[in-house]
């Protein structure tokens, strides 16, 4: 038996089974690791995903990372970036005026241009001083008035506690809201042709809402089309004010239009109204008492301003 069993089996046929089974094995460990390798290079392309390479190196203040799930992968966590939401107070004279929610980003021009579109000064000069500082429960943003622009805070003083996006929180009485506009002089005039150019510029100025998608942005067209002074902030009202405040120390600084990438709401064209902006561009739509709100105090409206289209809600004349 054994003679036939070894005539069966020769010799060079037991080799060749042999390294068969050899090769067979060190296939198997390879399909294994191809396998792990191609699980590594699908979490490392979601991870990319979440953080294009440009701004993973080069991170904006304003954002921070956690770990989320997708639905495609619940079992795998990537990081992802989020906009930072903090609690600024404003405080004057020592006194605490406002709390919003806001990004912590470029408060020096929110306290200018808040105090502007609020009517608390009347221009950046009646500032002596904006000192931010950091406290356990958020920022305080310590401004310095003139006294008399104190004295006149102080006979009007309001108590307000707002949340994000809320222009209207705190006021204690209706008939503050809509308050009257002094009517807008006809000094400027644009041409709608030049629109498409900053618009599309209005993202590249926008890096944590690229990062995020959870930021609004206020920037200043010039005459000629160029888009300047770009500021991001979660809140719409706040990305205004800090567009308002840092224009306010340039000479002829209300030269221009002002371009917002939310809705036009009332209380963003009242602001826009009572810093002497004439021309307002908003991406999306204009509420009713926007538009009356813009035609009682002479400033021109425009909304849908997307490339290639533009509605007009108020004052034409300024366009052409």
């Amino acid at each position: 038996m054994r003679a036939i069993t070894n005539s069966l089996h020769p010799p060079s046929c037991r080799k060749s089974h042999s390294a068969e089974m050899k090769w067979f094995n060190h296939a198997i460990k390879l399909s294994h690791y191809y396998k792990i390798r191609r699980i590594e290079k699908k979490v490392a392309s979601l991870n990319a995903e979440k953080q294009p390479p440009n701004e993973a190196r080069c991170i904006p203040s304003g954002v921070v990372s956690k770990p989320i799930w997708t639905k495609k992968a619940l079992n795998v966590s990537v990081a992802d970036w989020l906009a930072e939401e903090v609690p600024v107070a404003l405080v004057y004279n020592g006194i605490s005026h406002v709390v919003m929610m806001a990004s912590p980003g470029d408060l020096q021009h929110l306290a200018v241009g808040f105090s502007l579109s609020e009517g608390i000064i009347a221009s950046a000069q009646d500032i002596y001083g904006i000192d931010i500082v950091d406290v356990c429960q958020g920022i305080e943003v310590q401004i310095e008035l003139s006294s008399r622009r104190f004295m006149a805070l102080k006979e009007r003083r309001r108590a307000m506690e707002g949340r994000t996006g809320c222009g209207v929180c705190g006021v204690e009485q209706l008939a503050e809201i809509g308050k009257p506009v002094e009517p807008l002089p006809f000094t400027q005039s644009f041409e709608l042709s030049l629109l498409d150019a900053p618009l599309k510029q209005l993202k590249i100025c926008q890096p944590v809402g690229r990062m995020t998608g959870c930021t609004h942005i206020a920037g200043w067209i010039m005459p000629d089309g160029q888009l300047i002074n770009g500021f991001e902030d979660i809140g719409r009202h706040v990305a205004l004010d800090k567009l308002l405040g840092a224009r306010s120390h340039q000479p002829e600084w209300q030269s221009g239009a002002a371009l917002i990438s939310s809705r036009a709401s009332y209380e963003m064209v009242q602001k826009a109204a009572m810093c002497g902006v004439e021309i307002l561009f908003a991406v999306s739509a204009a509420t009713s008492l926007a538009v009356e709100v813009a035609e009682r105090s002479n400033l021109t409206l425009v909304g849908f301003s997307q490339p290639g289209r533009a509605t007009v809600y108020s004052h034409p004349q300024r366009l052409r």
